[in-house]
Parts: structure tokens; sequence; C-alpha cells
């Protein structure tokens, strides 16, 4: 694995949690030309290697994507990565996810998470909320690669469909909970 500040950031935010509640904040933040290719890129392969994507793509109002978050975890574990809202191609907002867990867990993970908001309620919860935790506010449906969902008017009823996608290191679950979305301002 290759050591960096990002490394270094979630394995701290791992053994925190050993010493205290988990206050996680961005640890910094990407340049936003940098973020707003990763994000174009991390779309791109979404669609690429999940088809269903593209029909949750086309249809939703706008879509945050987390090109890398890191994951760490021995029984405490946090989480944290920077990403990019899209809106008719356009970037317009950019957001920093932040979470930590304990239980039996113990590995590190690097993924990335794609969030397509459907209804106009669920992105204007994001943009007015002073953090959005997962769990409270619009409901958010994970579609899981060996899932069975299939997109079509019946299905696409819930506010926020979530995809991970691109997963390298060992660990499990690649849920939401315990998780907090807040925007950030990168240079």
């Amino acid at each position: 694995m290759h050591f960096t500040r990002r490394t270094f950031t979630v394995t701290s935010l791992a053994l925190a949690g050993t010493v205290g509640p988990l206050g996680l904040t961005a640890a910094y933040a990407d340049d936003r030309e940098k973020l707003v290719a990763r994000g174009r890129a991390s779309l791109q392969e979404l669609a690429s290697s999940e088809p269903r994507s593209r029909r949750f793509a086309r249809d939703a109002k706008a879509t945050l994507v987390f090109p890398s978050i890191l994951k760490a975890g021995f029984v405490f574990g946090g989480e944290t990565g920077n990403g990019v809202l899209f809106e008719g191609g356009k970037p317009t907002g950019f957001y920093n996810l932040t979470g930590g867990s304990w239980g039996l867990q113990i590995g590190g993970q690097d993924f990335a998470y794609a969030l397509f908001f459907m209804t106009p309620k669920s992105l204007d919860y994001l943009r007015k909320s002073d953090g959005w935790s997962a769990g409270t506010g619009p409901s958010v449906t994970v579609i899981n690669k060996s899932g069975a969902a299939e997109a079509d008017s019946t299905t696409l009823t819930h506010d926020v469909y979530a995809f991970p996608f691109n997963g390298k290191g060992l660990m499990a679950d690649l849920t939401l909970q315990g998780t907090k979305i807040s925007r950030i301002h990168p240079k």
C-alpha cells in the first residue's frame, strides 16, 4: 500500500476511535480541477462497468460522486473522501464524506461512491442541510454490483440511489451507515 496523507488520515481516524468519539472533519481538500476530473473519470468508469447506472444517471436531478473513499478499521474504524456534485454535467458543489464505526471489523479499502439524487426534494436537502447524515433526510437505496435491481418508471421511486464501485482492498460493508456528507470549499 502506498502511504499517503489520506492513508495516514484514515488510519489515524480509525485509531482515534479507541480514544473517544469520532469528530471527523475533512483533513484536506483536493483542488477543484483535480476533483472534477477524477469525478468525471469515475462516472465514466461506473457507466462502463455497471450498465444499470446509466438509467439512474439519465433521470437524476444531480449526481454526487466520491472518486476515492478510504475506509480502514480494527474494531474501531473510519472513512473519508472528497466528492463533486454534478448537475447537468457541470460541477456545482464539493463535499466531504466522513464516518466512523465500531464492531467486528478489520481491514482497509479504497472505493468510489456515486449518489444519484432523483428528486428535487432530496437535492434541496443536500444543499440546505449543515451536513447530511445517512439515515436522516432522504431515503437512500444502495445498489450493489451483485444486486438484481432494475431501473424503470416503477422502480425509480426513492430519493437517492447509491452505487459503490471500483473497490480495492479487503473490507466488508460498503454502506452509508454512520456517515456524514458536508459541503467543502477546495482551492
